[in-house]
């Protein structure tokens, strides 16, 4: 176990952020509460449609030993490829910088539920203290330690409070972050469907009728496909569309994408969002709270580094409230390491959006791409 100024962290979230820092946490020695505020572990756990992870974010899932097990789930790949959107002809393939080491793939697809199933296991192994059903009411910083309530009332001393529950967090408004998240102006339709044996990487088919459409495979026999459009109505925001919405508004798009999109049922669900982002530039640091991941910096997925940011920011602090130095010397180390590679990979992927919402605006989408995951193969 490594020296450490912390014994007992609660951690205030319990998505794919929250969850990696309990485990790197439970690893090193120190005692974890987390609170997450979904009721069952069906809720907690059965997140929808798919998600791409980047080398970067699979380095650190190795790093608490769940790598193994996410690729048996998952599907692993090193290269993407750009396809004509009508005709569906591959116009290039780009191989995918090892943003996590040479022994690693570049990417991987997996469904969200096998990640965060995975990672609740690996959390009940290590003996980390789930409360599901709850959040935090409220903390106070006693200089030496940090008293936590939560909402069912009972209170938990500890060395740090951290808050990891997502851009639409309530809780760091405890420690005095009142930024909000703001529409970027594009909203994403996903939708889990069979993968065809031709597709073996993720894709991308720009110039057609809509922003971007694009799929990453996800296991064996499942794949994901995303439509990237303007903001719609409201009353579509969530996984309640019928397949046959979803169809009629990815209706242009050739090739394999358009396969899979034909294979939909008209009553399959779709899952539609409104794309948001969050930075907040000033410390995520006061006393003995710290907030972390989407809480504070949430970025379009047009680079696909959600999880990515959010579990080095897990595995980093870990790594540094254990190393043995005091909390009031960590916690600026962590914000000073982490702040620049976040607020590139989110002004990089709000370039990114923003092409595609305009795609005579000067920014060539190849270049920030390529320059964003080269520049991520840097240690977090």
């Amino acid at each position: 176990m490594s020296q450490s100024q912390v014994s007992k962290v609660v951690i205030a979230g319990g998505g794919v952020t929250g969850m990696t820092l309990a485990l790197a946490l439970r690893q090193r020695g120190v005692e974890v509460v987390l609170a997450e505020q979904k009721p069952t572990e069906d809720e907690w756990l059965n997140v929808g449609h798919g998600i791409t992870l980047q080398g970067n974010s699979l380095k650190m899932f190795a790093s608490v030993g769940i790598l193994d097990e996410l690729l048996e789930h998952g599907y692993p790949f090193n290269k993407l490829c750009m396809f004509d959107a009508k005709s569906g002809d591959l116009l290039v393939e780009l191989p995918t910088p090892p943003m996590g080491g040479p022994d690693k793939p570049g990417t991987a697809g997996a469904r969200r539920s096998d990640l965060a199933k995975i990672l609740a296991a690996a959390m009940g192994r290590e003996g980390v203290d789930v409360r599901l059903g709850t959040t935090v009411a409220s903390y106070v910083d006693h200089g030496d330690s940090v008293e936590v309530t939560l909402s069912d009332g009972t209170v938990e001393s500890a060395d740090l409070f951290v808050v990891a529950d997502g851009i639409r967090s309530q809780t760091r408004k405890l420690l005095g972050i009142t930024d909000e998240p703001s529409p970027v102006g594009m909203g994403i339709w996903r939708v889990i469907a069979k993968r065809p044996p031709e597709m073996v990487s993720s894709g991308i088919y720009e110039d057609g009728p809509k922003y971007r459409a694009g799929y990453t495979p996800i296991s064996e026999d499942y794949c994901y496909i995303f439509l990237l459009e303007e903001n719609l109505d409201r009353s579509l925001v969530g996984a309640t569309a019928p397949g046959a919405v979803f169809k009629e508004h990815g209706a242009g798009y050739g090739g394999v994408w358009g396969k899979v999109r034909d294979s939909i049922a008209d009553d399959e669900v779709a899952n539609y969002q409104w794309i948001e982002s969050i930075c907040v530039e000033r410390p995520w640091y006061t006393g003995r709270a710290v907030a972390i991941g989407d809480a504070v910096h949430a970025c379009p997925p047009t680079i696909a580094q959600g999880a990515a940011m959010g579990s080095e920011d897990a595995v980093v602090l870990a790594e540094l409230i254990t190393s043995g130095q005091p909390l009031d010397e960590a916690l600026p180390a962590f914000f000073a390491r982490r702040f620049p590679r976040v607020k590139m990979v989110l002004e990089n992927s709000l370039a990114l959006a923003y092409h595609d919402m305009d795609p005579t605006n000067g920014t060539n989408p190849g270049q920030v791409m390529g320059s964003t995951l080269h520049a991520l193969c840097e240690p977090a």
